[in-house]
């Protein structure tokens, strides 16, 4: 198994296009959840997102989410430094749920109306998770392997697990890999029905938490082989040091009381590194600050490290939720702490809760230089993983 380490970044975030803007945000622990622009919100219980502003540019032929995994993908590449004959056997893996769902809103409540569809029924042809990965592929000349991952708001973070592997396992030299999700009518009126979102800015691991809030982006890293990246004088983030993927197969939306197959998915990340849980200085959790899955969480976490033997933080404290590109946001985060030597905060918490026993990092990034950190990402069914990343 050869050493996988990361060697570009790219983001689009809330806090706009680009690393810099990116960490500025988490590292000035500002919220960039505000009201939703993007469609109509008003009569919601909650009408805040984490929405992008003007989605990085591009092409309008293009869905609002390929414009995002477009503009962060070509980012990570350029930051690597790879030229067009190194790009042309990269391995491509992408984490979505929503497609080009946004436009296929458009076209229905155009369809119901009786008013022109432009496109017609070929505008649905963007519709499906696929189709980032194929505009990707296409667009930025990447003619390695190409995958899609869905497995909800743990897809991010799975496409960059699958990606190590093909790079830890000698398919590729390198592999480009994460995820991508856009605002949609459907998945923001659902969560609002489910009552499920807190009609301020969440609260993760906050006594008095009333549910998450919702958010888009797209984040990409490039893994590359150790001694790949060695000789062509690459510089490096960071390094994959292992990373763990469980199923609860418990329940189809709430995951198992106990919290094992979170608890296995961060012992799997150790045992795959080969680091003990003493090792690690920094949890970036999933965080969501609905009441059951940040108690659950804060479970886990101390079954494995033990409590209050880690510092934790959720930054979707503030930037949202952002479902299939939640989790490769969040390694992106995890690997900037490690390079700054600087903790991004939970923005908003205020009243720690007694059943979370960890320093939850409350309004203020904290200086802490750690030599390892993981990164959980959970999603609906239970869909597990974390990734251990060590320093360069």
């Amino acid at each position: 198994m050869r050493r996988t380490v990361v060697t570009g970044l790219g983001v689009v975030s809330p806090f706009g296009a680009g690393v810099k803007a990116y960490w500025a945000g988490l590292a000035a622990g500002a919220c960039a959840i505000r009201p939703l622009t993007l469609f109509e919100a008003t009569g919601f219980r909650c009408g805040l997102a984490g929405e992008v502003p003007d989605a990085a540019g591009g092409s309008l032929r293009r869905t609002r989410a390929d414009r995002l995994a477009l503009t962060a993908a070509r980012e990570a590449l350029d930051d690597a430094g790879l030229d067009a004959s190194e790009r042309r056997g990269t391995a491509l893996v992408v984490g979505a749920v929503g497609g080009g769902m946004f436009e296929a809103e458009a076209w229905y409540w155009a369809r119901a109306r009786g008013e022109r569809v432009p496109g017609g029924v070929s505008a649905l042809r963007t519709m499906l998770p696929g189709s980032h990965a194929a505009a990707l592929g296409h667009r930025l000349r990447l003619e390695g392997p190409r995958q899609t991952v869905v497995t909800a708001c743990s897809s991010g973070a799975v496409a960059v697990a699958e990606a190590a592997d093909l790079v830890a396992d000698g398919v590729v030299d390198v592999a480009i890999a994460g995820g991508v999700d856009a605002l949609t009518r459907l998945c923001f009126m659902g969560f609002n029905a489910l009552k499920l979102l807190d009609p301020e800015p969440c609260r993760p691991f906050d006594r008095d938490r009333r549910g998450m809030s919702i958010g888009e982006g797209a984040a990409f890293l490039v893994l590359e082989a150790a001694e790949h990246a060695r000789a062509r004088g690459a510089r490096v983030y960071a390094e994959l040091g292992g990373h763990g993927v469980t199923t609860d197969a418990f329940h189809v939306t709430a995951p198992q009381p106990d919290g094992g197959g979170m608890t296995r998915a961060m012992q799997a990340a150790l045992g795959a590194a080969g680091v003990p849980a003493t090792a690690v200085g920094y949890v970036n959790a999933h965080g969501t600050a609905t009441p059951q899955n940040d108690r659950i969480e804060a479970q886990a976490i101390a079954r494995v490290f033990g409590e209050g033997g880690v510092l934790v933080s959720s930054i979707k404290s503030m930037i949202g939720h952002a479902m299939a590109a939640s989790g490769s946001l969040e390694a992106v985060a995890t690997i900037l702490a490690l390079v700054h030597e600087l903790l991004p905060p939970t923005a908003s918490l205020v009243t720690p809760d007694p059943e979370v026993t960890f320093d939850c990092l409350p309004g203020v990034a904290r200086e802490a230089a750690v030599e390892c950190a993981i990164s959980n990402s959970f999603g609906f069914g239970g869909q597990n993983v974390t990734l251990l990343f060590r320093r360069a």
